[in-house]
């Protein structure tokens, strides 16, 4: 059978009001189609949860059939597809999210439906229609850094995309970024029994079976992967090829355009191995935004050299074997980067700049004080003659507040946290006191920060009536309990489960559908009468 049959005809009607039409694109774990919503009257697009490899469907049927040696595989991965697409239909508001309109069940299969943007391109072919096919940092700058707040909402749900490339991003006509291309774990890794979809140049070594964690750090070094393609014009060499021989440079010219500090930013995320990279995207944004303390450390920019590199030391600046460095302008910086290379070229050379960022840092801690989290050091005496602004908390993620030494000098900040259907995880719900009142320096502010939705352990309810395992579900807590039925042989009692998509021990969120597996009325046959 083709591989196009396995796709649903077009004009297939899809949870009673959206109308199939072409197929966009397609890989190992499903299909996004063009659709037509019949209610608003509008185009969507919508992802059909659709492993090639453990399922098929019958010419003229709209449902598909398992493999029977992949059964609980398929419920695994469909759990999975659920999952992801749950959590990003509940983050509404964030500027680089395309939003998820609806999520259906039926053909023993689900569906995402999404909204369709008109006039969308990927960056690929942004990038390709640009008059030197790369981009100024100033140009990236605007463009890539207001992304880094969704990345980290994302990594904040549990959600790690591994398919950052140039092909998944994807330029609106208002010149902004959305992150597309979500796929399950599954798809996004070798030989898991689903056909990887894996970006050259983009993934690291984590997702081609290299024995290492995947995490934050996964899509930070694709991102990052992403920015150097931007800036430089082309594909970084792939990384399972720079374990061997990490040849991987910035080029002279575009070593003096860039700054130094993007570039120190390039370095920590583009490591090779994770442990050595970046490894949370507040982290990454920080060394790209030129912070107080990436700014001092990018001020002194050993002299570089473009000597082979070995896959055993982090990748940094190397440095020669020369008399202590003094300061350099930026000129001079810009002039001594011409060869820079993406890893170190020696043991010694990285112990140099290791010492030099210390002593950076030991400075930085007696002028700026920890630089994170709540201070706990001695401030400045309070003076409640002394009126200060209340600032807007509420909206922003508690993280980018307690970076902010001011705030917890001129307030007392007493944290809350609290369960939200509504406000993603980490970000302030709401300030006891409003934002632009004058109040007496040191006054007591609570603030209160989502911890998300109240998740709860999914039990054991096979056996029971359908009426009688909601009843148990809602009493744990779940609000939203519903069902698919199973053909009975005749073998199992009629509307009794046999198990649930979820797994028993697991957390849920409580606004989570909970779909159980009920066995339908047994299939019974009349004999025919007798003659004469």
């Amino acid at each position: 059978m083709a591989y196009e049959n396995l796709y649903l005809p077009e004009q297939t009607t899809i949870g009673g009001r959206y109308l199939i039409g072409n197929v966009i694109s397609a890989n190992g774990d499903g299909v996004t189609y063009m659709a037509f919503d019949t209610e608003r009257k509008s185009t969507v697009e919508i992802r059909e949860f659709l492993p090639d490899t453990i399922c098929i469907r019958k010419e003229g049927s709209p449902h598909l059939l398992i493999k029977q040696d992949k059964k609980v595989f398929f419920e695994t991965c469909l759990n999975s597809f659920l999952d992801m697409w749950r959590k990003l239909a509940r983050m509404r508001g964030l500027s680089a999210l395309i939003l998820v309109i609806d999520i259906i069940e039926e053909n023993n299969t689900a569906y995402a439906v999404c909204e369709h943007m008109e006039g969308t391109v990927t960056l690929r072919d942004y990038l390709l229609s640009a008059n030197e096919g790369y981009i100024t940092w100033e140009e990236a700058r605007i463009l890539f850094m207001p992304v880094l707040s969704t990345l980290s909402t994302l990594h904040s749900a549990g959600i790690i995309h591994r398919g950052i490339s140039p092909n998944t991003l994807l330029v609106g006509p208002d010149n902004k970024i959305r992150i597309g291309g979500f796929s399950i774990p599954e798809c996004r890794n070798v030989n898991t029994g689903i056909a990887a979809e894996i970006f050259a140049g983009y993934a690291p070594v984590e997702q081609f079976g290299v024995k290492a964690p995947s995490g934050p750090w996964t899509d930070i070094y694709a991102f990052a992967a992403v920015l150097y393609r931007s800036l430089i014009g082309t594909t970084p060499i792939d990384s399972t090829e720079r374990m061997t021989n990490d040849r991987m440079m910035i080029p002279a010219k575009f070593a003096e355009q860039i700054p130094a500090y993007v570039i120190n930013a390039l370095i920590n995320a583009l490591q090779i191995m994770p442990e050595d990279r970046t490894k949370t995207v507040e982290q990454f944004r920080e060394e790209l935004s030129a912070s107080p303390t990436a700014a001092i450390a990018a001020d002194y920019e050993p002299e570089p050299v473009s000597a082979p590199v070995t896959n055993a030391e982090p990748l940094t600046v190397s440095t020669p074997s020369a008399p202590a460095k003094q300061k350099k302008s930026a000129e001079q910086v810009k002039k001594d980067n011409l060869n820079l290379a993406l890893k170190a070229g020696g043991i010694a050379a990285g112990a140099v700049l290791l010492i030099f960022i210390i002593l950076c840092l030991t400075v930085l801690r007696g002028h700026f004080g920890s630089g994170g989290g709540e201070d706990t050091s001695e401030g400045p005496t309070l003076n409640p003659d002394v009126t200060v602004s209340v600032p807007t908390f509420t909206g922003r993620t508690y993280a980018s507040i307690s970076s902010q030494k001011s705030y917890f000098t001129d307030f007392t900040i007493v944290k809350k946290e609290e369960y939200s259907k509504d406000v993603n995880r980490g970000y302030v719900i709401s300030q006891s006191i409003e934002a632009g009142k004058e109040v007496p320096q040191g006054t007591e502010i609570e603030i209160v920060v989502s911890i998300g939705v109240e998740q709860i352990e999914m039990i054991d309810v096979s056996g029971k009536t359908f009426d009688e395992a909601k009843a148990m579900l809602e009493a744990a807590g779940f609000e939203n309990v519903g069902k698919v039925t199973k053909t009975n042989d005749g073998s199992h009692t009629s509307n009794t489960v046999e198990g649930s998509r979820q797994t028993v021990g697991e957390l849920y969120d409580k606004t989570e559908k909970i779909t159980l597996i009920v066995f339908s009325e047994a299939e019974t046959t009349t004999a025919a009468p007798e003659e004469g």
